[in-house]
């Protein structure tokens, strides 16, 4: 099982110094008023995982503005290949992210989903049903990577052929021979894409399927998009052909409103609440978080499933919003997973029903971490 036995901070955020250690490898809370720190070191570990981090933040955030020397992250992770110390920092340099694995430099950051997965809800994720798709499906993607490390790349490449296109277009003066070729780039990352997406969707489905819950219901999950919906009727490669036709006609519409009418950056994540039939949008605020919790639970079994090992979860403000009873549903559902769980509160008596070995973390006002023995 994979679990963080110690990390430490420097000029990270709020910190300048911090150091948690002998760590729980089941339940880690951390307690404190709003704003002492905690969700930055939950954030902290996020980035010990590809991406941007559960904030999505850009780099020189991370950074206290009272210290010159730049920011650091390090854990001590018992994995299934012994215990092994992971580090991510900027660069001094250059506005870039180092990454090091037993004290060597990673080539890429996809070379920690070797080691380490964690998953994570926030706050902001609440929401996910009701805000734009954009935020579906970044939410979608970041499952999908978890599985894939090559699933962002695709998406980076479609982009940037998309963002060639656009300004060629705009510009009214494109070769057709370089808008073919870009938009022959744009269909088979795209397809490549759609495809990562179907299956995933697919396999958590599945997952969701067979964990049904009174407290977090069963989900029916879809995509609406346009190459998700040939991909059912159609191979990849005539899929390919279907959209490099589409992007041809639409070349004259995309120039006036820029972009892309259609593509996988126009896709939508679906979520329902089957037992309703009824679309997450339309759902109660507390059907929604039942719901996204739900998912995050079920994601955490597939990799649990497919990996050997469950993924470190990091559930920030999670259990205040949830009454007694599915608390307790959630930390027993927690348990079974059996990973390492992050979460944080400002009461302890949110998680007096963890009711098992667990490390109890007090943040206090001056930043300062201090273990409380439970």
């Amino acid at each position: 099982m994979t679990a963080i036995t110690e990390i430490r901070l420097r000029n990270f955020r709020s910190y300048n110094e911090a150091c948690l250690s002998g760590l729980a490898s089941s339940f880690v809370v951390l307690t404190g008023e709003n704003g002492a720190g905690k969700t930055n070191i939950l954030e902290a570990i996020s980035l010990l995982s590809p991406g941007k981090g559960l904030r999505s933040a850009d780099l020189p955030d991370f950074q206290n503005r009272e210290m010159r020397v730049p920011w650091g992250v390090s854990a001590q992770i018992n994995t299934s290949f012994g215990s092994i110390t992971v580090g991510t920092s900027k660069d001094p340099v250059k506005n870039k992210r180092l990454v090091h694995i037993q004290g060597e430099p990673a080539k890429s950051q996809s070379l920690l989903l070797e080691y380490f997965s964690c998953l994570w809800l926030t706050p902001q994720m609440d929401r996910l049903f009701i805000d734009a798709s954009s935020a579906r499906r970044r939410f979608l993607d970041r499952m999908v990577f978890s599985f894939d490390g090559g699933h962002a790349g695709r998406i980076t490449r479609f982009e940037n052929a998309l963002a060639q296109r656009s300004k060629l277009l705009k510009e009214g003066r494109a070769n057709p021979v370089w808008l073919t070729s870009l938009e022959t780039q744009m269909a088979e990352s795209g397809v490549a894409v759609a495809a990562a997406r179907i299956d995933f969707v697919d396999r958590l489905q599945q997952v969701c399927n067979h964990r049904p819950s009174k407290d977090f219901p069963v989900s029916d999950l879809g995509l609406n998009g346009f190459l998700e919906q040939e991909m059912h009727k159609k191979s990849a490669l005539e899929t390919e052909e279907a959209y490099k036709i589409l992007l041809l006609k639409m070349r004259d519409e995309d120039a006036v409103t820029g972009g892309a009418a259609a593509g996988i950056h126009r896709t939508d994540f679906t979520v329902s609440y089957r037992e309703k039939n009824m679309p997450a949008y339309d759902c109660s605020t507390g059907e929604q978080k039942a719901l996204l919790i739900g998912i995050v639970l079920a994601h955490a079994d597939l990799v649990n499933a497919e990996r050997g090992s469950p993924p470190i979860l990091l559930l920030d403000e999670v259990a205040a919003h949830l009454d007694q009873g599915r608390r307790g549903a959630l930390y027993d559902l927690l348990s079974h997973i059996g990973g390492q769980v992050w979460m944080t509160g400002t009461e302890d008596e949110v998680f007096s029903g963890i009711g098992q070995a667990a490390s109890f973390c007090a943040i206090e006002s001056g930043h300062f971490v201090t273990k409380k023995q439970h």
